[in-house]
């Protein structure tokens, strides 16, 4: 099956372009864009180990500089997504009027209506969610990627980690706000799970959504419980 046979890189470049952005941004974000985009399909269609950054850059018609000064690994072009999640934690989670769970859960949410929202678009459903399946293969399948997919989930639960201490006044290194943010960021993996397990399960994009959002919610309701009770410990003097 060729990677041309559904637009796969509509999905990766789903969300809203910036309101105000001169030329030179708007070149340089195009050409992340590009060439996180085209090592996508080339791995997908030979294997992560096969290709070389610079047969990448040769595909983008730039020098093997100028794809690192983009992205600093050879990883990071495929699991470039990542980056975004974070700032959306140092934004949403933040935000004093949601709550930890809540804010999450919003930060899920629109991840999972693009993927849903792109298996609409496409013409071939079928197709496109085999697409998805073998994204998920890829990963699973390089040792690199998956530490590096850890390595980032680690800085984001450091990230969540700072964020929920701050709010609730206490240190990031104290128990209750560490514990807090791996259970938070332990919905992304469980979000993905749901995905591949309802993938061909669900007749439509939209019934898809359901299923994986009420999979998610069952497991945020007990993370809310336990979140509940985050407080800073009170010592004996």
């Amino acid at each position: 099956m060729s990677m041309r046979t559904v637009d796969w890189t509509a999905l990766r470049r789903r969300g809203a372009e910036p309101a105000a952005e001169g030329l030179r941004e708007r070149k340089k974000r195009l050409l992340r864009r590009q060439l996180s985009d085209t090592a996508t399909e080339m791995f997908m269609e030979r294997g992560f180990d096969a290709v070389r950054v610079s047969e990448i850059a040769d595909a983008c018609g730039v020098s093997e500089k100028t794809v690192f000064n983009h992205f600093p690994t050879k990883e990071s072009l495929v699991l470039d997504l990542g980056e975004a999640t974070l700032d959306s934690l140092r934004t949403t989670l933040a935000d004093p009027e949601l709550s930890p769970v809540e804010a999450v859960l919003k930060i899920l949410s629109g991840e999972l209506a693009g993927i849903t929202s792109w298996l609409t678009e496409q013409h071939d459903l079928a197709q496109a969610k085999t697409m998805l399946l073998r994204f998920g293969m890829l990963i699973g399948s390089t040792p690199s990627l998956r530490a590096y997919q850890r390595d980032m989930a680690d800085q984001q639960v450091a990230v969540a980690a700072e964020i929920l201490a701050r709010r609730n006044g206490m240190s990031p290194h104290d128990p209750e706000p560490q514990i807090a943010a791996t259970a938070l960021l332990a919905l992304w993996p469980l979000q993905f799970q749901a995905l591949r397990r309802h993938l061909n399960r669900a007749q439509t994009p939209e019934r898809l959504h359901d299923m994986v959002s009420a999979d998610v919610q069952r497991a945020a309701r007990l993370i809310e419980t336990g979140l509940a009770s985050l407080a800073p410990a009170r010592h004996s003097e």
